[in-house]
C-alpha cells in the first residue's frame, strides 16, 4: 500500500493537469512536497516504533495515511491539493522503517536476503496494483481519477485493520517477558524517556559517519527510483504518443520485472554480499538504457521498462537487509527510516527537475498524419539514469557491510540496563556469599 498511495499520483499527473488546469510540470510539485515531508514522517513512527515497539505506531500510522488519501480526492483547489499531499508524506514516511525492521527480525538469519527482496518488491506490486486499477477501473467509473484515491484508502485502512491480528516484534515481546520476571527491570514515564534519549545521543555521537553514508545511498537509489518511474506514464504518453491505457499497461510490465529482479537480487546477496550484488545489478541497469529509451514500438519499449525496473529494484532488494544490518540494533526502526526518508528528501525534486527539462527538451512525432512537438522525455530520462547508475555503483563500493548480523539479539531502545547489571552484581554478591557460607560449613 506503501507503493499503491504514492504512485497514484504518478499515474494521474495528465488528469490532475486538466482537473486542476495546471501544466504538468506544476503537477510534479506535489511530488517533491510528499518526499520532502517524508523524513518528518520518519523521525516521528520510526522514533516510536523504537521505543514502543512496532505494532501500535504503525497502525496508526496506516490509518492516518488512509485518512489522508481519501482527502486527497476531495481536494477542491491545486493549494488544497499540495497541503494534503504535504501532510500525507508525513504519514507516509514512517511506514518503511517499521516495516522493514518488523518483517526482517522475524526472519532466520539465513534467509534475509531473500525475504528483503520480497519485501522491498511489496512497493512494486502496490504500484502495479494501482495501473492495474488506473488501466481497467478509472475509465469506466463515474469518480474518474479519484476512484484510484477512494480504492487506495480503503485498502490502507484494511491493512491497518489486518495488523491488529498480528503479534508485537519479537524484541519486544521478550523484552516484556523480562520485566515480567523481574518486575524491578520495568522502566517508565520520564526515565523511560530519559534513557531512550541517552541511548540516541550516544548513537548519533558514535555513527554519525555511518549515518552520512546510508543518507547518501538513499539519496540515490530513490533518484534512481523517481527518475525511472515518477515520470514513466507521462513519457509514454507525451514522448511516444501512446494512450492512457497503454502506458499503465507498459508500467504493468515493468513492476513484474521490478518484482522478480528484487526478489533475485536479495536472494544472492545472501551469498555475494549486498555491495557487490548491488553494484552488478546497477551497472547491468545502465547497459540496458538505449532499450529503455530509444525504440517507438510498443513491444521493445515495454521490454526496455521490464529490464530497467529489474535492476532498479534488483538493487533496491537488497537496501531493507542491507540498511538494518548497517543500523545500531537497537535503532532498527529510526535509523533505516530516517535516512530512507532524508535520501528521499535530497532527491525529491528529480521528478520535477525532469519534467522542466523534459518540457524544454523537444521531439517531434508524426500523429493522425500531422507533425506535433512533444516534450523530449526520453533524452531526458536516459542522460539522468546514466549520471545517477553510475554513481551509486561508485558510492555503494565506498560504503561497508555487516552481513550475518545477528540484529534480532540486540536490546530495546531505551532499556535501563544499570537496573540489570545492578541485579546481576547482587546476583553475583549472593551467590559468592553463599559460597564462602559452604566453605566455612565444609571446614567446621
Amino acid at each position: 500500500m506503501d507503493g499503491y498511495d504514492f504512485q497514484s499520483v504518478s499515474l494521474s499527473i495528465s488528469n490532475l493537469a486538466v482537473y486542476y488546469q495546471k501544466e504538468r510540470e506544476t503537477v510534479a510539485a506535489s511530488i517533491t512536497l510528499t518526499l520532502l515531508f517524508r523524513p518528518v514522517g520518519a523521525i516521528i513512527f520510526g522514533l516510536a516504533g523504537d521505543l514502543y515497539g512496532r505494532k501500535w505506531p504503525m497502525i496508526a500510522n496506516l490509518i492516518i495515511i488512509a485518512c489522508l488519501e481519501l482527502a486527497t480526492a476531495y481536494c477542491k483547489s491545486f493549494s488544497s491539493f499540495l497541503i494534503v499531499r504535504s501532510l500525507f508524506g508525513i504519514g507516509m514516511g514512517g511506514v518503511w522503517g517499521n516495516a522493514a525492521s518488523m518483517g526482517l527480525e522475524n526472519m532466520p538469519m539465513e534467509c534475509r536476503g531473500f525475504f528483503s527482496g520480497i519485501l522491498q518488491q511489496g512497493y512494486a506490486l502496490g504500484y502495479m496494483i494501482a495501473a492495474f486499477i488506473n488501466l481497467y477501473v478509472v475509465p469506466k467509473s463515474s469518480y474518474s481519477w479519484k476512484a484510484l484515491f477512494f480504492i487506495g484508502a480503503g485498502a490502507t485502512l484494511a491493512v491497518a485493520v489486518m495488523r491488529l491480528f498480528f503479534p508485537e516484534s519479537r524484541q519486544f515481546l521478550e523484552q516484556r517477558e523480562r520485566v515480567r520476571l523481574n518486575p524491578e527491570l520495568k522502566v517508565t514515564g520520564s526515565k523511560k524517556i530519559k534513557a531512550f534519549t541517552a541511548d540516541t545521543k550516544k548513537i548519533l555521537r558514535t555513527c554519525w559517519r555511518k549515518c552520512l553514508y546510508a543518507c547518501l545511498l538513499m539519496a540515490l537509489f530513490n533518484s534512481m527510483s523517481h527518475v525511472s518511474q515518477d515520470m514513466y506514464p507521462t513519457y509514454m504518453q507525451q514522448t511516444k504518443g501512446f494512450s492512457q491505457q497503454m502506458s499503465s499497461k507498459a508500467v504493468i510490465i515493468g513492476n513484474a520485472g521490478a518484482i522478480i529482479g528484487g526478489t533475485c537480487a536479495g536472494y544472492y546477496s545472501q551469498f555475494f554480499g549486498r555491495r557487490a550484488t548491488i553494484i552488478v545489478i546497477v551497472l547491468v541497469g545502465a547497459a540496458f538504457i538505449p532499450l529503455w529509451v530509444l525504440p517507438s514500438k510498443f513491444g521493445p519499449l515495454v521490454a526496455g521498462a521490464f529490464a530497467m525496473q529489474f535492476c532498479v529494484q534488483g538493487a533496491w532488494g537488497v537496501i531493507p537487509i542491507h540498511l538494518n544490518e548497517l543500523s545500531p540494533p537497537q535503532f532498527r526502526a529510526s535509523f533505516p527510516g530516517i535516512t530512507y526518508q532524508i535520501g528521499n528528501m535530497i532527491s525529491s525534486p528529480m521528478a520535477q527537475i525532469a519534467s522542466l527539462i523534459s518540457e524544454h527538451w523537444k521531439v517531434y512525432l508524426t500523429v493522425g498524419g500531422n507533425v506535433v512537438e512533444r516534450p523530449n522525455y526520453g533524452l531526458t530520462q536516459a542522460v539522468m539514469m546514466t549520471v545517477v547508475l553510475v554513481l551509486t555503483a561508485i558510492w555503494t563500493a565506498c560504503g561497508d557491510e555487516a552481513r550475518g548480523s545477528n540484529f534480532e539479539l540486540a536490546r530495546v531502545a531505551g532499556e535501563d540496563v544499570s537496573m540489570e547489571k545492578d541485579k546481576a552484581m547482587a546476583d553475583e554478591e549472593e551467590m559468592k556469599g553463599e559460597d564462602v557460607e559452604l566453605r566455612e560449613q565444609t571446614r567446621n
